[in-house]
């Protein structure tokens, strides 16, 4: 929830600010929703989705966005193993085949390499029968979460 002001009052209830982003965001009611799940032992994170038609951009098929960005809210989840604040600074894609919209897609990601502040992830969308839809690499920068709200005004939470 976000801070909280009663009209009429300087009072503030201070507290974590709501999730509003577009792919996880549970307050974003125009959101995907998105949910991962973590596998501590390998490191890796892990989502089954199926994707609306909402979001589709040729007929039966996923927009290219929507995959892209499926891949991105999956590979930055991984920087949470490493207890580390980062933002996506590039996403590369490839769309080996279509995703189609209202079919089962296993989504998994993982660190590939971190050098200094930059952190490598990589993952891929896979159907249910295994095979590999897309894939991305990623170059995430970690953040000071003081640093961004200060200068941002936003809390990173």
């Amino acid at each position: 929830m976000a801070e909280q002001v009663k009209i009429g009052s300087a009072a503030a209830v201070q507290s974590k600010p709501a999730n509003v982003c577009f792919g996880c965001g549970e307050a974003n009611a125009a959101g995907m929703h998105l949910q991962f799940s973590r596998d501590d032992r390998r490191r890796r994170v892990i989502g089954t989705f199926r994707l609306e038609d909402r979001y589709q951009g040729a007929p039966g098929m996923a927009h290219g966005g929507i995959v892209a960005l499926v891949l991105d809210e999956a590979l930055s989840k991984v920087s949470r193993f490493y207890d580390v604040r980062a933002v996506t600074a590039e996403l590369n894609v490839e769309y080996l085949k279509p995703v189609r919209v209202g079919d089962e897609i296993h989504v998994e990601a993982h660190q590939e390499l971190a050098e200094g502040r930059n952190l490598f992830h990589v993952g891929e969308i896979r159907d249910a029968a295994g095979r590999v839809l897309a894939r991305a690499r990623g170059r995430f920068v970690v953040v000071d979460p003081e640093k961004f709200r200060r200068v941002n005004g936003v809390n990173l939470g």
